[in-house]
């Protein structure tokens, strides 16, 4: 509390305090939750609900983690060198006020600091980081988490080309982050307001390297205009001011906008968890497109680093199916791989990638058109890493398809790449759900699901774990087990993980305890190369209902 700069967190803790004063044991067990330990900085940053203390996200941890950060840079700074950062921020609560706190504990470090002119998308900081010629930079947002969540999201230049951090650089900043909180006060960080707000020249450079993954549109009439109705959500985040100037830049028509969420605003009026994937999320983008008979819905998350695309289906009860991120990984690898086949010198050096978690469909397309295929683990610091990279995705939603600028996945630049497929396609009367037919009826028909086991005590999904390494299945469902690859020790060719991949005829099933959530993910994957269309598609379904039967038994 004393070194508390918010009176909001002061007062907060000031409020249980007393409560734990008159032997209240509820109050007691917060007090242990938000002291017994400290958030870790890992996966990508800091990420947690805004609260006081140091398991939460709050001004003195932020703090904190700015000055670890600064020692961080300056440590590893060439000498006569001075360090640099750009710094982002999104329209989630104390989203700026934590960034201003960062840039003037920066330069109070000496490190040179640069602040994004407003709030403004997540990929604009990794485009930045190689823009402006930094040495790192932090975007502060929480994604597509709960409301009540912030997070601090890390990034390197120089050799590591605006990539999210990796081992062993996470490490080393979380040790300077300790020795920070240990030692030092946080009324005694040194800090200045000699800190610099870049100028539009930074979001108009990204605006056009975005525009030209556009392809040329084909004529369709007069105007030569695209004849697609298309709806798109912000989700209540940043994603729209950016994804308009984009698309004018493009040449494309402004889509109908789902009003009610389009402009930032940090309560999430209308969805209890911005994300989405999860259930109800996209309610109000299948409303405005029923009514606009639209042909596709493109929504990006609060941060817009994510990209989700729903296309018409009578079967379904909005009329409206959201694609999964396989699917749509599929076709811009797809994409991808026939443009780098067709540039001179053809894919000589290219690579698709994807994480273990995420289809091997992409494999299968890589292979087919004579590129490198890449698995790495889950999240993009490694994805964005796979050597002569021209595409990569992983199955939560997540796209890099411009790696020459982005380095990290793009919610915005995936649109204008996916919207380039949906208009071509549709000059020639075709559809997305056309090109997914053609794309099972080329490389096998693939299909997946998942399994989300979300747990209040952390044990339990050890439990799980523990159970199936010391027991493995010789079946699921009824398919027999081939083989199992527990990833905590592996060959070298990724870095040891805790996950287990089984291998079973025409199918996969990858078990691995979630980074950012208190959840068990399961992720099932099969394929069928056999018959006609209908025939693969009937094979897939069947294999994954064993499999999602066959597992949900294995962890109850």
């Amino acid at each position: 509390m004393a070194q508390d700069p918010d009176a909001e967190t002061r007062a907060e803790l000031g409020s249980l305090l007393e409560s734990v004063g008159s032997s209240d044991p509820e109050a007691l067990a917060q007090l242990r939750s938000r002291f017994g330990e400290r958030l870790a900085f890992g996966t990508a940053g800091l990420r947690g609900e805004l609260a006081a203390g140091p398991n939460r996200m709050n001004r003195v941890l932020v703090g904190q983690a700015a000055a670890g950060l600064a020692a961080f840079l300056v440590e590893r700074a060439h000498p006569g060198t001075r360090p640099s950062i750009v710094i982002g921020y999104d329209g989630r609560k104390n989203s700026r006020v934590f960034a201003t706190d960062t840039a003037e504990i920066m330069a109070g470090a000496g490190v040179r600091a640069v602040v994004l002119p407003r709030l403004l998308p997540t990929p604009l900081v990794a485009f930045a980081v190689r823009d402006l010629g930094v040495s790192a930079g932090v975007m502060v947002t929480a994604s597509h988490n709960p409301p009540r969540d912030n997070g601090y999201k890390v990034y390197l230049g120089d050799a590591d080309e605006g990539s999210q951090i990796v081992p062993p650089a996470d490490a080393e900043i979380a040790a300077h982050i300790l020795r920070v909180a240990e030692t030092i006060a946080l009324p005694d960080v040194p800090r200045s307001q000699d800190h610099e707000i870049a100028d539009e020249g930074v979001v108009e450079r990204y605006v056009a390297a975005a525009a030209r993954l556009a392809s040329a549109p084909t004529r369709t009439g007069a105007d030569g205009g695209s004849p697609l109705s298309v709806v798109y959500t912000a989700m209540h985040g940043v994603g729209w001011e950016t994804f308009a100037r984009v698309l004018d830049a493009a040449g494309f028509p402004r889509p109908e906008l789902v009003a009610q969420q389009i402009a930032p605003d940090a309560a999430f009026p209308t969805v209890s968890f911005p994300n989405p994937e999860e259930p109800g999320a996209l309610d109000l983008s299948y409303e405005t497109a029923r009514a606009a008979h639209a042909d596709l819905i493109v929504a990006n998350d609060p941060d817009a680093d994510r990209l989700a695309i729903a296309v018409p289906d009578e079967r379904e009860s909005e009329g409206f199916r959201r694609l999964t991120g396989n699917e749509v990984g599929q076709l811009l690898g797809w994409q991808a791989a026939e443009a780098a086949a067709s540039r001179p010198g053809g894919a000589t050096g290219a690579t698709l990638a994807c994480s273990i978690v995420s289809s091997p469909a992409l494999g299968v397309v890589a292979e087919a058109y004579g590129l490198g295929w890449v698995e790495t683990l889950t999240g993009f610091k490694w994805v964005s890493r796979a050597p002569g990279l021209v595409f990569g995705y992983e199955e939560a939603l997540g796209y890099l398809v411009n790696p020459e600028t982005v380095r990290d996945k793009d919610g915005i630049s995936a649109a204008i790449a996916f919207l380039s497929l949906a208009r071509e396609l549709a000059a020639s009367g075709r559809t997305i759900a056309d090109r997914l037919d053609e794309f099972s009826e080329r490389f096998g028909h693939y299909g997946s699901a998942q399994i989300s086991l979300r747990v209040t005590d952390l044990s339990e999904i050890d439990r799980v774990m523990t159970r199936l390494r010391t027991s493995p299945p010789s079946d699921i469902g009824g398919l027999p087990v081939e083989r199992i690859d527990d990833l905590n020790h592996t060959d070298g060719a990724i870095p040891a993980s805790d996950v287990l991949r089984i291998a079973l005829p025409g199918a996969r099933v990858m078990v691995r305890p979630s980074g950012t959530e208190p959840k068990l993910k399961i992720y099932l994957d099969a394929w069928s190369t056999r018959g006609g269309l209908g025939e693969r598609r009937d094979a897939v379904v069947e294999v994954l209902q064993k499999l999602e039967g066959g597992m949900r038994d294995r962890i109850s």
